[in-house]
């Protein structure tokens, strides 16, 4: 055999290597493929997640004033129960979707309306017309009649909603839920106790 003989032989086995794929890179090829086809699964939810606020917007109502009902419903110098169906509401919600909130009348013409929520960990506040007190059943927190805080583990007190009166009726601003930031009257460190 002759020298050019020996390169061809040579540079077709090389060719034949080259076109033909082992049993490992065959495999590590359908490893890629199945971790792409699991990484695009994936990546629909996310990326859903991360887009979702662009996409949905807020909700109407968000910002919309809601009626409580007539202002005469609430009696000067009386705090009452009052309800109101949140702006922002799914079909599934149901009753979940009716809040509470109790609205003092002070004068007759200023109201106070605080959510029905403790400022310490979210529980059902009453009102206790004899004591002129509103009382948290979990903790022990209590509310002086214009919601600052009186005692108990409560840092500060009920939370306020916005509110106005146009024709009668008593609106208040209810597709923002009261936060920490609005607390009703703060004593400003003071005791109001005697």
């Amino acid at each position: 055999m002759t020298q050019l003989e020996v390169k061809q032989s040579e540079a077709k086995q090389s060719e034949t290597t080259r076109t033909e794929m082992s049993r490992r890179a065959v495999l590590v090829q359908i490893g890629l493929l199945f971790n792409g086809v699991i990484a695009a699964v994936l990546a629909v939810p996310i990326v859903r997640y991360l887009m979702s606020p662009i996409a949905r917007g807020r909700k109407l109502g968000y910002d919309s004033w809601l009626s409580l009902g007539e202002s005469s419903q609430f009696p000067a110098g009386q705090t009452r129960l009052a309800t109101y169906r949140n702006p922002v509401v799914n079909p599934w919600d149901g009753a979940t979707a009716d809040i509470a909130c109790w609205v003092r009348n002070v004068d007759g013409a200023k109201f106070q309306v605080f959510a029905i929520n403790c400022a310490h960990l979210g529980c059902p506040v009453r009102w206790f017309p004899q004591s002129s007190l509103f009382m948290c059943p979990c903790h022990g927190g209590a509310y002086y009649q214009d919601g600052s805080r009186a005692s108990g583990p409560p840092e500060r007190g009920l939370f306020e909603y916005s509110y106005k009166v146009e024709g009668g009726q008593l609106f208040i601003k209810a597709g923002e839920l009261p936060t920490p930031g609005r607390a009703a009257n703060s004593t400003g460190g003071k005791s109001k106790c005697a």
